[in-house]
């Protein structure tokens, strides 16, 4: 039996904050991830992929999902059943905070 998560978006990154000059040509893709908002919260109830969740962004952060639901916790955070990850985007980055609730 898997245990409750809250997945929040934390902070989509602008690539005008991370860039001096692009490393790369791309038309009308240098603006932060539009598939979130900031603060946007997605509640599992077990493993599943939340509607409306970017496959990319899922297969990044399921491992630290998997943990978390399991019981498990990261041993990097002093905090029991927390996580902060992001997407794999190179260009602009999701940071998401993953936590067990109740």
């Amino acid at each position: 039996m898997t245990e409750k998560l809250k997945i929040t978006v934390l902070k989509r990154q602008d690539p005008k904050d991370i860039f001096d000059e692009y490393p790369v040509t791309a038309r009308d893709w240098f603006v932060p991830c539009k598939v979130y908002e900031d603060g946007q919260e997605f509640i599992l109830d077990g493993l599943q992929m939340p509607e409306g969740f970017c496959g990319s962004a899922w297969q990044t952060i399921y491992p630290n999902v998997r943990t978390l639901a399991f019981g498990g916790n990261l041993p990097y955070f002093e905090e029991e059943g927390v996580s902060i990850t992001c997407c794999a985007d190179g260009m602009r980055p999701v940071i998401f905070k993953i936590e067990r609730i109740e």
